[in-house]
Order: structure tokens, then C-alpha cells, then sequence
């Protein structure tokens, strides 16, 4: 465990987004704030050399110093590794020469720790560059994530919520996936959505529709204008794709659940569905699917004459939660190829316990299911939201 002056170190060491996992990586060879890196290397060459000392010339071991380097050179720095590759040659010497005459190993060997020593402190040299790189490369993503998933605070517009994303690409940590809250004068607007498609281009269009978003859910007083306003702003992105020549982008499309809390209204939520799978309720007697919307994802609407989804008033009481997720939940597979049952499991949940209605827990309880089910193979980006109103004190 690193002590708090050691992790701050650390964490100054690795000032990158990313940094947590070099951070977890080295507080296993660090010792109350001290780095025992070093230590593996050292007990090698000393385990190398009483063994070589201690067993008979026809078997003579002090070559196999020359892992002890390379050792060095996959846990400790550039520096730490050099010494090591100096002490390594120091101890063959030493070692060697502790032998009568005609039990040298000889020049050879001799030649083959130099040159170890050398080639362990330049791979220990790319290793590092290439870490560093990866960690800059993690940030400008993680930077990106919480550009487009910007952080929601605590009770933010009346709400008590929790989310988890998961991206399938583990490296690259942000997707087409989107979700947000956006507070204002006519009520709270929820909004979570899957870009077709991966990639940037997945990416910018997400952050173009969140942009929007926040705009409309904060100024626009019905819930039928926000949703106007996301399909004009798909169909506006894929045209300056398109005008730009890339084809490849300009044919997105987006699915999408927008939600809306009317300020004066506590026991009714509005929904308006762009071809997305619908939210469940979630309530601690029981759960109930909502009516799926019968909107085209956005940027589709063209197709239906500029027609848009229904925009639905639903009951919800002060307990219940609405549970919103997307295909990488719904279109989870097992072994098996079978469907994720996210409505059964989490029925089965809430009547075993009905605090797992509760955001938090219930967005645990469908993440871990969902990578229990796939075996931890995600194969498309995932996202599990939870909204419900904040009980009134």
C-alpha cells in the first residue's frame, strides 16, 4: 500500500487522465512509500552468484547473470536498469575470477552479459517512450470522454441518478454511447442515445447532439421542440459531412430516449422515443416496460416526412426509477448467443430485495450482469443510466 506523501508522488509523476493504471501498477512494488522495484533484480544476481560459487565447475551458471537486467528492464526505470547491467558485468568478473585458471568461463560469456546489459537498458528505454506515449494517448482520450459525457453532479436537476459507460474498446474509453442531464426553467430533460457506427465520427456526432441538447433542454418549453431541435442537428452534422467528402460519416444515424420531468407536474414523466429501445420503471414492487416510441433515429426522419416521435406522458411515482440503457445491455450474448434478460433479471432483483431499485445499485446490478452474462466481452459500447426524483425532505 503506498502512503499518502508516495501516491501524491506518483500521481505528480503521471499527471495524465490515464495515470491510474500506471499508479496501480507500481503501488505493487512499492513498500510504504517506497519503491522496491529493485528488489527481484537484486535477489536474481545474488541467487545467480552463491549458486555458481557453490556448485561444481561443470556447471557453471554465472552467464545467466545476463537476465538479471533484463529483468530490470521490464519493472524498474532506465536508470535503475543501467546500474543493474554495470552490476551484472562487476559480478560476472568478480564471480569468474574467483575460479582457478582453467575453470573461466571465458571471454564469451563475458561478452554476452556486456552485450545484454546494453540491449536490456535500450528496450528498458523504448519501454518507457512507448508508456509515456500511451499514457498521453489515454488522456487526450479520457479527456475527450468527459468532454462529451461531461461529470453530472450529485442531485443535479432534482434528480438522483447513476451511469456507467463502458467502451468495447477498452484502449480507445469513448464511443458512440451518450447520455446527459440538462436542468431548466420548464424542468429537468434526460436524454441517452447510440450513434450508429464507431470511431470519431461516432464520437463528434454524439457530441454535436449533446450540444444541442443542453441548449434546447435548458431554453425550449415543450419537449416536442428539444426533440425537433436534435433531429434538425443530425440532419445539419451529416450534411457538413458530407460536404466535407466524407462519405463514410455523413450517413449516420442516431438512436435515441429523450425524457422530460415537468417541473410542475411530480408524478408525470414525457418520453419521445428516436427508435431506441424504451426505458424500463423500476419500482420497488415491480418492474413494467414502457411502450417503445415510434420515432426513426435521429437523422432519419426524412424518411417519414420530417414526422416526429410521440411524445408520451407517463405516470411515475416518487419511487421508481427509470432505467435506460443501450444495445450493448439489450444485444449482450452468452456462450450460447443468447440475449442478455435485462427486464427478468432485474425483476428478479428488486422482488429479492427492493432496494435495488435504487440508481445506484440498480446500475450495479446491470453492469455486472450484463458482463457476467457476455463473459466480459463487450461487443458493442455500453451504457446504463438510472434517473428517479430526489425524495423531497
Amino acid at each position: 500500500m503506498v502512503a499518502g506523501g508516495g501516491r501524491q508522488r506518483l500521481l505528480d509523476r503521471y499527471p495524465y487522465a490515464g495515470r491510474r493504471d500506471v499508479v496501480r501498477r507500481h503501488e505493487l512494488l512499492r513498500v510504504r512509500g517506497r519503491s522496491v522495484a529493485w528488489v527481484p533484480p537484486l535477489l536474481l544476481l545474488a541467487a545467480i552468484a552463491v549458486a555458481d560459487i557453490n556448485t561444481p565447475p561443470s556447471f557453471r551458471i554465472v552467464s545467466w547473470i545476463v537476465l538479471v537486467p533484463g529483468i530490470a528492464a521490464a519493472i524498474c526505470g532506465v536508470w535503475g536498469t543501467a546500474v543493474f547491467a554495470v552490476l551484472a558485468l562487476v559480478t560476472y568478473v568478480g564471480v569468474d575470477s574467483a575460479w582457478g585458471e582453467g575453470d573461466h568461463a571465458g571471454l564469451s560469456d563475458f561478452v554476452l552479459v556486456a552485450i545484454g546489459g546494453t540491449l536490456a537498458t535500450l528496450a528498458c528505454v523504448v519501454r518507457v517512450r512507448e508508456e509515456r506515449r500511451m499514457l498521453h494517448m489515454t488522456h487526450i482520450a479520457e479527456t475527450t470522454r468527459r468532454t462529451v459525457l461531461r461529470p453530472l453532479p450529485p442531485g443535479w436537476g432534482g434528480l438522483d441518478h447513476a451511469a456507467v459507460y463502458l467502451a468495447a474498446d477498452s484502449d480507445a474509453r469513448v464511443g458512440g454511447d451518450f447520455y446527459d442531464i440538462q436542468p431548466g426553467p420548464h424542468g429537468t430533460r434526460v436524454l441517452l442515445g447510440d450513434v450508429q457506427g464507431k470511431g470519431l465520427g461516432a464520437v463528434e456526432a454524439a457530441a454535436a447532439l449533446l450540444g444541442t441538447f443542453r441548449e434546447a433542454g435548458y431554453h425550449e418549453p415543450d419537449l416536442a421542440t428539444v426533440a425537433a431541435r436534435l433531429e434538425t442537428r443530425m440532419v445539419r452534422h451529416r450534411g457538413h459531412l458530407a460536404a466535407l467528402g466524407r462519405d463514410e460519416d455523413s450517413d449516420r444515424f442516431a438512436t435515441a430516449v429523450l425524457v422530460g420531468f415537468p417541473a410542475d407536474e411530480p408524478g408525470v414523466v414525457e418520453i419521445a422515443g428516436f427508435g431506441h429501445e424504451p426505458p424500463l420503471v423500476v419500482g420497488p414492487r415491480a418492474v413494467r416496460p414502457l411502450p417503445p416510441g415510434d420515432g426513426l433515429p435521429l437523422g432519419l426522419g426524412d424518411l417519414t416526412g420530417g414526422t416526429l416521435p410521440t411524445v408520451r406522458r407517463v405516470p411515475l411515482a416518487p419511487d421508481e426509477t427509470l432505467l435506460l440503457v443501450t444495445d450493448g445491455v439489450t444485444e449482450a450474448r452468452d456462450g450460447e448467443r443468447a440475449f442478455y434478460p435485462l427486464a427478468a433479471e432485474v425483476a428478479r432483483a428488486v422482488a429479492a430485495d427492493p432496494r435495488a431499485a435504487d440508481p445506484r445499485r440498480l446500475v450495479a446490478l446491470v453492469r455486472d450482469g450484463t458482463l457476467r452474462h457476455c463473459g466480459g466481452r463487450l461487443g458493442d459500447d455500453t451504457t446504463v443510466f438510472a434517473v428517479r426524483r430526489t425524495a423531497r425532505r
